[in-house]
């Protein structure tokens, strides 16, 4: 008995039986995230889904980052970055609601820094991306227009409100870029013309400025997705042209929009706005 109990000492002793992070990687709770669960429709919203979307939100922003190069310009700042999502995702797991609010808010203000540093390097050329080879384009006939536009149009103007006084985008719609993504792929003679639209909240002149922020943002996820950026266009109605008339919350709701055009090459995107109202 003595001998067998030495044995089974020296087996979990023995390198190789356990794993733990190297030295510097954090802990095994840094490796180890519990499943957060998705909001369900017949679940009363609390303060922890607030934390979920906000989560899922710096989770998009980063990996958009990465994708425009943030990883190869600044390591230091993203691999800091991913460690904190990390540890943001375990606090709403343990229900630890305070420490992820405040973890978020600073998670939030780094990633716009890091989106600014981003934009200032790769537009003054301090740092080189490397080359993304453009994709062979496919002709779509003619006869295709109506259906690609319809489909398109649909899918895009759908779950496109944003919160109050932000440009983020909710996931989603973002899973609604990727798919009609999929469809301006393969027909390259369409492009997109994006409208930003704000609620009555707010200066007229402010207004103006976050309607163009939030067009822009959907042009930078579908540039993401692989549209390329001349086939996109930008307008903005800041308060003006809303969808309903109203100040109440719901009504504020759908102000905050975008609204999107789809425009076959030969059309200009202003001709296309006048026919279609």
């Amino acid at each position: 008995m003595y001998r067998l109990i030495q044995l089974l000492i020296l087996i979990m002793c023995l390198p190789g039986c356990s794993y733990w992070p190297k030295q510097g990687f954090g802990g095994m709770a840094e490796h180890n995230i519990g499943n957060i669960s998705p909001v369900m429709a017949h679940e009363a919203l609390g303060p922890e889904h607030g934390l979920r979307f906000d989560l899922e939100l710096t989770s998009r922003h980063l990996d958009m980052l990465v994708l425009e190069g943030a990883e190869l310009c600044f390591p230091a700042t993203v691999l800091q970055s991913k460690q904190r999502q990390h540890r943001i995702e375990r606090e709403v797991v343990g229900e630890l609601h305070y420490d992820a609010a405040n973890d978020l808010i600073v998670q939030r203000g780094i990633l716009a820094r890091l989106e600014r540093q981003l934009n200032y390097v790769t537009s003054r050329g301090l740092c080189r991306l490397p080359f993304k080879k453009s994709q062979p384009k496919i002709a779509t006939p003619v006869t295709d227009y109506k259906n690609n536009i319809a489909d398109i149009t649909s899918i895009l103007n759908s779950d496109n409100q944003f919160a109050t006084d932000s440009s983020e985008l909710n996931p989603k719609y973002v899973g609604r870029l990727s798919e009609a993504a999929a469809l301006l792929k393969i027909a390259p003679n369409l492009n997109i013309n994006i409208t930003g639209h704000a609620d009555t909240e707010g200066t007229n002149i402010y207004n103006h400025k976050l309607a163009l922020n939030r067009a822009k943002m959907v042009g930078r996820y579908l540039n993401i997705f692989g549209i390329e950026k001349t086939r996109i266009h930008y307008d903005e109605m800041g308060e003006e042209s809303p969808l309903f008339e109203g100040n109440a919350s719901h009504i504020r709701l759908v102000n905050r929009r975008v609204r999107i055009d789809i425009i076959p090459m030969n059309i200009s995107p202003i001709a296309s706005t006048i026919n279609k109202e």
